[in-house]
């Protein structure tokens, strides 16, 4: 009964999640570049959603300033990687050391932690109440259709995207940059494009999660990118067997979210203390990088071996023979 009671909340922040999946997977699959500022471009989605509905902003809109913030760190990861040089792992991780004190001071006002029971206090906005936001931890039903509503939005418009010629070139630009480039491809404003849709997905991923936790922190972006490597390694594994094309993926990346918090359900009722969920997250991650690893090692170890065994059978038949 336990499991029963926690699996809706499960499957919603599997939901919001598998947004961040996806954000990574256009990074880490399709431009081939381990982009390491979502870390902080989640936390940034939050932390503008929960500032600007206390500023009296609508839900609606501050989930597209979200968005568009997380797009920008993207495109300044881009940058810093095409125009100035910076190998994409730093610039990841110069991105996400920025934003840090970006969200820190410059949104939350100095402020680490901003519940949204605050918000009447913190600006007299009122009018707020917890029925404005789309989707709360207590309404089930909600949280769940509301993610399940966004996540099929995102996985439409990026099938429509990488199907036209810039969705193409981008997808090109990942799979072989130096013929790209022969083509007369600029790869470098795809790079830039690709990983500010890729953060601007993470970022609105962190402000569905702000609405469902009921507050933004600055660390909430913390192993995003460890979470998200795991339901992409998780779904791929399953959906890439069943037909290996965008849109499976995409579904598969998700679903693979979902099992890992279903998973993490599990492993909490059993009494898993919550300071080694991080542990978790990063073993989940080996254990399925390893194991198609292990698994082509040893099946061609014993295939040469049976292999090696026939030829002496042969050629020692042959010598009898002889």
């Amino acid at each position: 009964m336990a499991f029963l009671n926690a699996l809706p909340g499960a499957v919603a922040q599997g939901l919001i999640w598998g947004l961040v999946a996806i954000g990574i997977y256009i990074s880490y699959k399709i431009l081939d570049i381990a982009d390491l500022s979502v870390d902080g471009s989640f936390a940034t989605g939050a932390c503008i959603c929960v500032v600007a509905i206390a500023n009296g902003v609508p839900v609606w809109l501050s989930i597209i300033l979200s968005f568009l913030a997380g797009a920008v760190a993207g495109a300044v990861t881009g940058l810093l990687h095409t125009a100035l040089g910076v190998p994409s792992i730093l610039a990841g991780i110069l991105t996400q050391l920025s934003l840090y004190s970006i969200n820190l001071q410059l949104i939350m006002g100095g402020r680490s932690n901003f519940p949204f029971s605050s918000i009447p206090f913190y600006t007299g906005n009122t009018d707020f109440t917890p029925d404005s936001l789309l989707l709360r931890m207590s309404d089930k039903v909600a949280s769940i259709i509301v993610p399940l509503l966004f996540v099929a939005a995102v996985i439409v418009l990026l099938w429509l995207f990488f199907y036209t010629e810039i969705g193409l070139t981008i997808k090109s630009t990942g799979d072989n940059p130096a013929m790209s480039k022969a083509q007369g491809v600029n790869i470098n404003l795809n790079k830039v494009i690709g990983l500010a849709i890729s953060n601007g997905i993470v970022a609105l991923a962190g402000a569905l999660l702000a609405q469902y936790q009921g507050f933004a922190d600055v660390t909430m972006g913390t192993g995003a990118i460890v979470i998200g490597l795991a339901a992409i390694f998780i779904g791929l594994s399953v959906s890439l067997k069943i037909k290996p094309n965008f849109v499976v993926s995409l579904i598969g990346v998700v679903g693979g979210s979902i099992v890992y918090y279903v998973i993490f359900t599990v492993v909490m009722l059993l009494g898993l203390h919550t300071n080694y969920l991080k542990l978790l997250s990063a073993m989940i991650v080996a254990i399925f990088l390893a194991v198609p690893y292990l698994k082509k090692e040893y099946f061609s170890k014993r295939k040469h071996q049976r292999v090696s065994v026939a030829v002496e059978s042969e050629s020692e038949g042959g010598d009898a023979d002889a």
